[in-house]
């Protein structure tokens, strides 16, 4: 063979290696990295709700790598799937709760009350600034009760998580239907997602 020939050669399998890697790469799924989730950057009592969901979505996974192979495992993990983005709306909603909390923090509701206390008492205030107090003190209000809001609700939902988490088990061994816990899955998603977007509401206004 020539010098020639082969180079030709060599230029052809470099090629098709080339090729087969674009092709791989092609085929092979795009896997979302989700963000990092470190509770302890959290005030309470986000923290803990935060604690509560991974160690639920952690052992709904642990379940199904314990699964044997085949199609109960594959829906299993298509579920399993869900369940993390469940985690993901957790971890949102606890994001904007603790920031609404330190807005609540920043306002300082207690040197308001006080000011306004003192500015009634002596009958001599400005009325534009006893009304700008009131107001401030109507935002905390508002806030606190969104704030305790959902809390109550992430509560209801860190409380079905766990019980998800503990039917993962059965529906593994075949012991209980996937269909429904599939759909109670899909449920808890949908009002994590209801809670998430009402939470960015806050923060819009």
């Amino acid at each position: 063979m020539s010098a020639v020939e082969v180079l030709l050669v060599a230029a052809s399998i470099a090629g098709a290696v080339a090729v087969g890697t674009v092709v791989m790469r092609r085929r092979r799924p795009n896997r979302p990295t989700r963000p990092a989730r470190d509770p302890f950057t959290l005030s309470e009592p986000w923290r803990q709700l935060v604690q509560g969901a991974l160690r639920a979505e952690r052992r709904v996974r642990d379940t199904v790598a314990g699964a044997p192979p085949g199609p109960l495992r594959d829906r299993l993990e298509s579920i399993a799937s869900r369940v993390g983005t469940a985690l993901d709306d957790t971890w949102q909603i606890a994001l904007q709760g603790d920031a609404v909390d330190d807005a609540v923090r920043g306002l300082d509701p207690t040197r308001l009350r006080s000011q306004l206390e003192l500015a009634e008492a002596r009958g001599e205030a400005d009325p534009t600034t006893v009304e700008s107090l009131r107001r401030q003190l109507d935002t905390v209000d508002r806030l606190r009760a969104r704030s305790d809001e959902a809390v109550a609700r992430l509560r209801r939902s860190q409380t079905r998580l766990d019980e998800l988490a503990a039917r993962a088990a059965e529906v593994a061994l075949g012991a209980a239907d996937t269909d429904t816990y599939e759909h109670d899955v899909d449920d808890l998603v949908i009002e994590l997602e209801a809670l998430r977007l009402a939470m960015e509401d806050i923060q819009a206004q």
